[in-house]
């Protein structure tokens, strides 16, 4: 069976929106060595309408400047969990409705292959957690307190907890620690 990974940027203050703005000084040899090999060791992304937005806009201009990345993640097959989305316009897209989504992805994993990579922490990533779903978080933790952040735009939410245990720690020359985990034995 395949893991779903959760990938999520997030600062010192819990925020996880725009981390373009805040991210890049920390992005360099080690974290793009990092997350090359992380990206070339799942056959499919799966994210929600956000993310897949802002990814979809980005990420068909990068192909020639990101390299094979940019290949590899223009040419890997897209799932994304949304209601609204009718014609994706980026690759190899589905869209997976909401009331849908616990089954078509607990399908996706019973598939044969590579792991599942997911970017961003929103409410598709809740969604995979209550329901034993996500098999790996792996936060990279940014050495900046961003400041100013909607609670919508933070890591954690109200009403919404789940435990986890360590599994390992990366640590990069900037300052970034990727603290990965996995859900916590009942």
């Amino acid at each position: 069976m395949r893991k779903i990974i959760n990938s999520t940027y997030v600062s010192l203050d819990g925020v996880i929106e725009k981390p373009q703005k805040w991210t890049a000084a920390y992005f360099q040899d080690e974290a793009a060595a990092y997350a090359r090999e992380l990206l070339f060791s799942c056959g499919a992304l799966l994210m929600g309408r956000r993310t897949f937005d802002g990814f979809s806009q980005a990420w068909p201009a990068m192909r020639e400047a990101a390299g094979d990345f940019g290949v590899r993640m223009n040419t890997l097959p897209h799932y994304v969990v949304s209601d609204s989305l009718r014609k994706p316009g980026w690759g190899d897209t589905t869209a997976i409705p909401r009331a849908a989504a616990v089954a078509e992805i607990t399908g996706l994993k019973e598939r044969g292959g590579q792991d599942i990579l997911q970017y961003g922490f929103g409410p598709v990533t809740r969604t995979l957690i209550e329901h034993g779903l996500l098999d790996e978080l792996r936060l990279w933790v940014h050495p900046v307190f961003v400041g100013s952040a909607a609670p919508e735009n933070l890591i954690a939410r109200s009403g919404f907890s789940a435990a986890f245990e360590p599994a390992g720690v990366t640590t990069f020359k900037t300052g970034v620690v990727i603290a990965t985990y996995v859900p916590a034995r009942e």
